[in-house]
């Protein structure tokens, strides 16, 4: 932690944190406390880190509440029993990522750091950290309830393919011994839980007593017998092929998918049930988006921003990304068939007042190491704040997972005007230098023509504001490749869009007198994708003048399409064949071609090239170098 840092952290008392032991309760004058929450990440209390969400909306609601960071799992255990039996439950979450994507690359290889870890260690969380937090607890607190949350949970609530393990995987619950899954984003589940606590007058939760409380409650997931499934199973309800069924037939995974995927993005969506074990995963249908007064609560608590003094004078690379951030909204409707973004907070848009957006900038600039620049006003996507259906009544019949693939859905007011307001405002404060823009941005959303004039006048405005006011020398965006059949697989734009917008940026750059770089992200060994596509795209890129940095090998997370469709071979929408690249060889031929430059990738390229009967590209890639007479040399 930076000197600032420890300046800014002086300016507060340990109280202003929630307590991590048994010392700091007792500064509180608690005896005990409601509720203990345990995290695979540091304590960090931003409203961009779950835990200090969570745990800032449970004392919102009068509970008195503990956070347990990266406890030690390979001891005698005492950072589980430290804070001793909450009143009402533990919560568990892995942290603001699945651990086992926060901890290995697509080729299973350890992660340079942990981004959420201080000073980047890789040995302060498990893997799997939601079950091992929970069998712990379990093993140690038989008769507590334990409730897991985070993407973690949310995203392994039932059956799904592990990459890491190699094989399906069952319902979260089945392997925690956990009570109950509240997936998805919390704040609403969390408020509903508090108010039947307390309209039950509960003074200690048992397991039985929470069953009973919770038996109805949307964005929740529990195991049943067959005799306690409440309500029975009904004719609406979406009964999924078993687990042991899936296991054994990849297709009925890929016909599950569909159904969960639809479910995850409806208005008003039906109960999922499927058998495991003999028994019934039971997911309730999530609740409505939350209103913009509910998100503003949930951003407004009384957070400091900073780490837990107990951090001082390490780093915590997470924080030190989003320190002088801003989120302006919640969802995302792309879709994209690799992002667990809808899968976790929804397609549908969720986005703060301006009121709330400024607040939060205020404070950021009453923070004593702040130099008036803040690092990004943005969200899961840049440029979807405020956009939603015209008619509401349209949107609550859909089950489309994305409103602008294959197509911009011409329900979708894709209005950029308040989004301008914001950025216009935020940088209208006296404090505020120059705000930039970090995060994604849609180009295809600037593209769309709509019917409405004024929204198209306000894109290019907005696309004017963006490039000459928010970019710091480069700006971000993700066509993801250059082939139609993989970008339809992706669920992504035509790289056509990506040209125009091209276009676009280096006019507005010339015209400004501004020299800035679009810095596009690239996707290999994506379902669909085969070496010849990859080829391509290198000779694509090459004729952009693109030495690609922003790269990655697709990695297999739970609960995508792209990842049924890695796993069972099958588009879980069509049910057609999808090739996929998996051994280590396969990916290791597609990812080379980013790096045609390199010269020692060269000969492999060439190589590969002439086994694909592709020597056409060897030449666009690699063209023989000319003679003093400007004739080609002769080999």
């Amino acid at each position: 932690m930076r000197n600032e840092d420890i300046s800014a952290m002086n300016q507060y008392q340990l109280t202003d944190w929630l307590p991590t032991t048994q010392k700091e309760m007792k500064l509180r004058g608690w005896d005990e406390v409601d509720v203990v929450l345990f995290s695979g990440d540091a304590y960090v209390d931003h409203p961009s880190f779950g835990a200090a969400v969570v745990g800032r909306l449970l004392e919102a609601e009068g509970l008195r509440v503990a956070i347990v960071p990266q406890p030690n799992w390979r001891d005698d255990l005492r950072d589980f029993k430290k804070m001793g039996r909450p009143r009402l439950f533990f919560a568990v979450s892995a942290g603001c990522m699945d651990s086992m994507v926060n901890k290995y690359t697509a080729n299973r290889r350890l992660r340079s750091e942990d981004a959420y870890t201080p000073d980047g260690r890789h040995d302060m969380r498990p893997e799997y950290a939601t079950i091992v937090y929970a069998q712990t607890l379990r093993k140690l607190f038989p008769d507590t309830p334990v409730i897991l949350g985070g993407i973690e949970a949310s995203l392994r609530r039932l059956t799904h393919y592990d990459y890491w393990q190699e094989k399906l995987q069952k319902c979260i619950l089945c392997d925690s011994g956990a009570d109950l899954i509240i997936y998805g984003m919390g704040e609403k589940p969390l408020a509903d839980l508090c108010q039947r606590l307390r309209q039950a007058n509960v003074e200690t939760l048992t397991r039985a007593t929470l069953r009973q409380l919770v038996a109805n409650m949307p964005q929740t997931v529990a195991i049943y017998s067959r005799m306690d499934v409440p309500q029975s199973i009904q004719e609406s309800d979406i009964v999924l092929h078993s687990h042991e069924e899936c296991l054994r037939d990849k297709r009925k995974q890929a016909e599950n998918f569909r159904h969960i995927e639809e479910e995850s993005n409806k208005l008003h969506a039906q109960r999922i049930i499927q058998a495991v074990d003999g028994r019934y995963a039971v997911v309730n249908p999530p609740y409505p988006p939350m209103s913009q007064a509910e998100l503003d609560h949930s951003f407004d608590l009384p957070y400091t921003r900073l780490p837990h003094p107990k951090y001082k004078g390490k780093r915590i690379p997470a924080f030190d990304m989003i320190k002088f951030s801003v989120n302006l909204h919640r969802g995302c409707f792309g879709g994209c068939a690799f992002c667990t973004i809808s899968a976790h907070q929804g397609k549908f848009i969720v986005s703060r007042s301006k009121e709330s957006i400024l607040r939060e900038v205020e404070a950021i600039t009453r923070m004593p190491d702040f130099k008036g620049y803040l690092s990004d006003l943005g969200g899961p996507s840049a440029n979807m704040y405020a956009m939603r259906g015209n008619d509401t009544t349209l949107c609550e019949r859909c089950k489309r997972p994305s409103c602008i693939h294959p197509k911009v859905c011409p329900n979708l007011n894709t209005d950029h005007r308040p989004l301008l307001d914001i950025y216009r405002s935020v940088d209208a404060l006296p404090k505020i230098k120059k705000s930039f823009i970090g995060s994604g941005v849609r180009y295809d959303l600037l593209l769309h023509q709509s019917k409405d004039e004024t929204i198209n006048r306000a894109a290019r405005e907005y696309t004017r504001e963006l490039i000459t006011h928010h970019v710091s020398g480069r700006l971000k965006v993700a066509p993801e490749h250059t082939s139609p059949r993989v970008l339809d697989l992706m669920r992504k734009p035509p790289f056509e869009q990506f040209y125009e917008f091209k276009r676009i940026f280096d006019r507005i750059n010339k015209e400004e007198g501004l020299n800035q770089q679009i810095i596009p992200y690239f996707i290999s060994s994506h379902p669909g994708c085969t070496e010849e596509d990859m080829a391509e795209l290198a000779v694509i890129t090459k004729g952009l003048d693109f030495h690609l940095e922003q790269v990655q090998d697709f990695t297999p997370t739970p609960m995508t399409v792209s990842t049924e469709a890695w796993y069972t071979g099958l588009h879980p929408y069509t049910l057609q064949p999808v090739y996929s690249a998996k051994t280590q060889a396969e990916k290791l031929a597609q990812r080379m071609f980013f790096f045609w430059y390199k010269p020692e990738e060269r000969q492999k390229i060439t190589s590969a090239l002439r086994r694909m009967n592709r020597p056409d590209l060897i030449g666009k890639l690699y063209p023989a170098p000319m003679g003093k007479t400007g004739w080609k040399k002769k080999k």
